[in-house]
């Protein structure tokens, strides 16, 4: 599935060659001129994302009521980052990895929400308690994803390993890069 997040409205279809037409038309259906042809693989590889199940929910609401009391499990912290459509706050805890000089935050379960959001924002605030972190965000391409990833799931893969299928911390650094278009990483560099 391909997510957009455009007030057009769009059909996907497979041509004849396998590969994936999305054809935008406008809210009253005139076909716009904004028609891309993606391959098979990347157009699926852009909608990877697991949805929280309810314990998830319930646990993140936990774990983002506590950061926002100042207590800090394993390294969490609140994400906030301005809605791509609506530009209100929205917040969602983080592991941020502190990892060769600069915090990564690495979405495990893929293409979400705050990943958009923070796509279109190009940054953000990380909070823990009183502590606010104003911050900018930069997204790496999948061939510097392996080490971080790999570092990643070695401090957290108890935790966030189930959303990463069959890769873990010991797996080669091929397996880390195949997976890696489906985990976005941003170098956050901290301004305020």
């Amino acid at each position: 599935m391909l997510l957009l997040w455009s007030a057009a409205t769009c059909t996907l279809f497979s041509s004849e060659s396998g590969a994936l037409e999305l054809k935008h038309r406008s809210r009253s259906g005139t076909p716009t001129n904004r028609s891309t042809v993606h391959t098979r693989e990347k157009a699926m590889s852009k909608a990877h994302y697991i949805k929280p199940n309810r314990f998830d929910t319930i646990l993140n609401n936990a774990v983002g009521w506590l950061a926002r009391r100042g207590i800090s499990l394993m390294g969490t912290a609140e994400l906030s980052v301005r809605g791509r459509t609506s530009g209100e706050w929205r917040a969602i805890p983080v592991n941020p990895l502190p990892y060769d000089g600069g915090p990564y935050l690495i979405s495990a379960r893929g293409h979400s929400q705050w990943v958009r959001n923070l796509r279109a924002a190009g940054g953000g605030q990380l909070k823990v308690g009183r502590r606010t972190q104003q911050f900018t965000a930069v997204e790496l391409p999948d061939d510097q994803k392996p080490e971080l990833l790999r570092t990643y799931l070695e401090r957290w893969g108890w935790e966030v390993g189930r959303f990463f299928g069959e890769v873990d911390a010991r797996s080669t650094d091929e397996e880390l890069l195949a997976a890696a278009h489906r985990h976005p990483v941003f170098r956050i560099t901290v301004t305020g």
